[in-house]
């Protein structure tokens, strides 16, 4: 994405609607731009080779994928995929003219109904944690299973999604993530693995793999008269084909970061009881150390972004030393 168009998403008149205001927030991946009423998400020409949104044209499609996949949870803030077009050197979204970018079109939630900010303020109650898990559990009932979407599921893939974990951190050992933290969950992890073969298997054949949100944690949650579970990962089918324990467990990971441990325990015991997966406990753990483990890798990620400051990199060490160690915790539980 040029500049310029950065520039143009800021005017007031780019936009198809009146707007209050034209605030910017940036992600690795993608601009949003909030107006007050809606908000405009406009996807980077990044490859990350997980990740590829290189030219126009798959820009085009994975906002179309985000609207269509989003749907299944948060249909009321998804309001479609729309070309932004330049005319007279200016651009407009929705307008005339040719079509330089794509944005989604959302609508505006205050961040004061963000989970994630809730929980800081203890604003989050049980309630609220099992009004999740049985959205969630509706959710993974009625999802897409079988097929391709089984692979997920299928030890080849979660192993080579460990691997890329593993060696995607190596050159943060000493930074983030201790050396012996680093061996001692890789062992933990392979030795669960392999010990685990017929569970992994029965969970495909009992039909526990299906077509997820993939990012279930308190920042893709909002917290209003309704729940919206939003911003599911659309780039890549094999962080959303998973097992239904990997999705409960990035939340109940998340929550015990947040040091809510009560409300990760009644979540998840919401969610069996909604879901009669009991079976899903026996996975919990291992999962939710590959949660950690993620969270604390992309974290680190940032820390190869040449221009933050010294303050903010020593936050984002912190953090995902945090991150690290909380996975460190679980592998000892496997």
């Amino acid at each position: 994405m040029s500049v310029n168009i950065l520039n143009e998403m800021l005017k007031p008149e780019t936009y198809d609607e009146p707007v209050e205001y034209v605030k910017v927030v940036q992600t690795h991946i993608s601009w949003v731009f909030l107006t007050g009423k809606y908000a405009y998400k406009v996807k980077k020409p990044v490859n990350f080779g997980f990740l590829d949104y290189s030219t126009l044209e798959k820009r085009k499609f994975f906002c179309e994928q985000e609207v269509a996949l989003n749907s299944r949870l948060s249909k009321e803030l998804y309001l479609g995929a729309l070309p932004i077009t330049e005319k007279g050197g200016k651009l407009k979204v929705n307008g005339e003219g040719n079509v330089v970018e794509y944005t989604v079109k959302m609508k505006e939630l205050p961040s004061t109904a963000l989970m994630s900010n809730l929980l800081k303020e203890n604003k989050v109650s049980k309630n609220d944690v099992q009004r999740i898990a049985e959205i969630l559990s509706d959710f993974h009932s009625r999802a897409l299973t079988g097929g391709e979407v089984n692979e997920g599921g299928n030890l080849k893939t979660i192993k080579f999604n460990w691997n890329e974990n593993f060696d995607q951190t190596r050159e943060f050992i000493g930074e983030t993530i201790e050396k012996e933290e680093f061996y001692e969950i890789k062992r933990k992890v392979d030795t669960y693995m392999e010990s685990n073969v017929e569970l992994f298997d029965r969970r495909i054949k009992n039909g526990r793999i299906r077509d997820c949100h993939g990012d279930v944690h308190s920042g893709s949650i909002f917290i209003t008269n309704k729940i919206y579970i939003f911003d599911c990962i659309e780039f890549n089918t094999r962080f959303r084909y998973s097992d239904v324990a990997a999705e409960v467990a990035f939340l109940s990971m998340d929550l015990k970061y947040h040091r809510k441990e009560d409300l990760s325990k009644h979540f998840v015991k919401s969610y069996i009881n909604f879901s009669s997966d009991e079976e899903l406990l026996k996975l919990l753990p291992f999962y939710e150390c590959y949660r950690a483990y993620v969270r604390g890798k992309v974290t680190s990620f940032i820390l190869n972004d040449r221009n933050i400051g010294l303050e903010e990199k020593s936050k984002i060490i912190n953090t995902a030393k945090k991150y690290f160690k909380l996975s460190l915790s679980y592998a000892k539980e496997l």
